[in-house]
């Protein structure tokens, strides 16, 4: 009897804990809209490119299914600010040997009552958006592109992104 009693108070105990890779994720939210990612930098497809490395984060990581309804339990918008590069280092003929390629963004993950659920970081100025950057260095000489080493820092947004779309502990 005595036996019996405590099996069921140690299950009882336990019954607001998750256990596995889905307890990291809210489980009010099973859907996320995410929209074509806005664009203010003069390269036009880094909106398609960065939403299409966010959907495919959130399916492989989440336990959420990306959905291309508005009315989804979320919604992720994603705005890229800014696209730049800088020269590190150049050759005597003024030519490029190593740069800079820096992208940032700002990222908002709303519920349908417009309530704010990324929650890993305070909010500066009580912003609904996170601002997020990402950097990758270049070596045109080593056969490196532009294109290759901005492709990098979009994958590694939306990495960043998805990380932070997890429950705080």
């Amino acid at each position: 009897m005595a036996l019996c009693l405590v099996s069921v108070l140690s299950t009882v105990g336990c019954a607001g804990y998750q256990i596995g890779p889905h307890a990291m994720y809210r489980s009010d939210i099973r859907t996320v809209y995410v929209p074509v990612a806005r664009n203010d930098t003069f390269r036009h497809d880094l909106g398609v490119r960065l939403t299409e490395a966010v959907n495919r984060e959130i399916e492989q990581r989440t336990p959420y299914k990306v959905t291309g309804d508005p009315t989804a339990d979320s919604t992720l918008t994603v705005r890229f600010l800014t696209e730049t590069k800088r020269v590190l280092t150049e050759t005597s003929g003024d030519d490029p040997r190593a740069l800079d390629a820096v992208v940032s963004v700002q990222a908002t993950w709303l519920d349908r009552s417009g309530q704010v659920l990324m929650q890993n970081q305070l909010l500066p100025d009580n912003s609904l958006a996170f601002t997020f950057s990402q950097s990758g260095r270049l070596v045109p000489e080593a056969g490196q592109s532009v294109e290759t080493e901005l492709q990098d820092a979009i994958d590694d947004l939306a990495t960043r992104i998805v990380s932070n779309m997890e429950m705080r502990w």
